[in-house]
């Protein structure tokens, strides 16, 4: 039996979350008898619960809400709680698997200890934190010191993208790093509501926005999801459809700055409207925008993108690498040039119903062929038997 720890996501059964959604397909998609799943979740209880999910063993690691240094806490914790289990019930030759490099300065002194029972650390190294302008400066060096520390100490880095493992190379090539490539996942599974559900009707008609006639973005209120780019070319054009943007911007100072800068407000076509917590309904929203446009610059294999992929047939991407490496030719591509989504949103807004059909065949077709979540989790379990 293969004994596998997970440390890093906040928890299953998923919420919300790439991480959590990850741990999730992996425990209950398991084809392999010769795998048991330990996974570290986050409470802010001070009893925390032990519990089983789908074979999983799940056990809660109570913090405090401290802010930014409680992911920090809490992976130091569940790594304690790792090592505990592995001595109390004497396992051998397993695998611990951190999601993320938030541990950086810490984690060498955690190797050997490991190492005495036989295990491997992997490490999944996510997308650039230490790029995300949310950080302030000193944190974002953190970020940066951490993330080469996991670089230099883990026995393997699974990288859900093929430029992020270049990357991993090409920065810390001193550290001769050991990589493998397994991307995350998506499904191209229909939503079950239909135009008449209660839910859909309600929807649409809170936020007067009809189907297929908007453009639809969906992700966190960041800066490096180029929410102002996207938002000036389309306040910009001549499209007369609207522009649903899907996040939550409540207590959220750049949506003050970015009002103040391009004056959205004055452009009835564009449309916060809050967070789809229901997955169901968000997939209808999807299947039924015009087009979808994706800001992300930072990161590997991004979800909502995979998502956008399966659900959507015109998918408009930031022409950056992790991207394009996902989308290939079921996109088209834009870049920060003043003008350049302005005319590319023009030009869709004329294409016949057939040339969308055809991109979106393209686009659904590479989530079927790559990033479907039964291949994912094969790849991950022949990773972790061979391990």
């Amino acid at each position: 039996m293969k004994d596998i720890f997970i440390v890093g996501s906040k928890g299953i059964p998923a919420q919300y979350g790439g991480y959590e959604t990850f741990v999730d397909e992996l425990v209950t998609r398991q084809v392999s008898k010769n795998i048991k799943y330990h996974v570290a979740c986050m409470t802010f209880n001070k009893t925390p619960k032990h519990y089983q999910y789908n074979g999983a063993d799940c056990q809660e690691i109570s913090i405090r809400d401290i802010g930014g240094a409680k992911a920090i806490v809490y992976d130091l914790k569940a790594l304690n709680w790792a090592l505990d289990q592995i001595k109390k019930n004497n396992l051998k030759n397993g695998i611990v698997y951190i999601l993320a490099c938030r541990i950086g300065p810490f984690i060498h002194s955690y190797i050997p200890k490991f190492h005495k029972y036989g295990f491997q650390v992997w490490v999944n190294p996510d997308g650039h934190e230490w790029m995300r302008a949310k950080w302030s400066k000193p944190v974002r060096k953190y970020w940066k010191i951490s993330e080469g520390g996991m670089v230099k100490n883990a026995d393997l880095l699974v990288c859900d993208s093929k430029n992020i493992e270049k990357y991993i190379h090409e920065t810390y090539e001193t550290y001769n790093p050991n990589t493998t490539f397994i991307a995350y996942g998506a499904d191209v599974v229909r939503s079950s509501l239909n135009e008449n559900a209660d839910k859909v009707v309600s929807w649409y008609k809170e936020h007067d926005v009809k189907p297929n006639n908007y453009f639809l973005i969906v992700g966190r209120f960041v800066p490096e999801n180029n929410y102002e780019t996207m938002i000036r070319e389309f306040m910009a054009s001549d499209v007369d459809k609207d522009l649903v943007i899907i996040t939550n911007v409540e207590h959220n100072k750049f949506y003050e700055e970015l009002k103040e800068k391009t004056r959205f407000e004055t452009d009835k076509r564009i449309k916060f409207v809050g967070t789809v917590y229901d997955k169901d309904l968000l997939k209808y929203i999807r299947e039924n925008a015009f087009g979808y446009i994706h800001g992300h610059s930072v990161g590997g294999t991004n979800p909502s993108l995979l998502e956008a992929l399966a659900d959507t047939k015109l998918n408009l991407l930031y022409g950056v690498g992790f991207n394009k490496e996902v989308g290939e030719d079921g996109a088209l591509y834009w870049s920060k040039t003043a003008g350049f989504l302005k005319d590319l949103l023009e030009r869709v807004d004329k294409l016949t119903q057939k040339q969308i059909d055809n991109l979106g065949k393209k686009a659904q077709q590479r989530v079927v062929e790559e990033y479907s979540w039964q291949k994912i989790v094969n790849e991950y379990e022949k990773a972790f038997l061979k391990g």
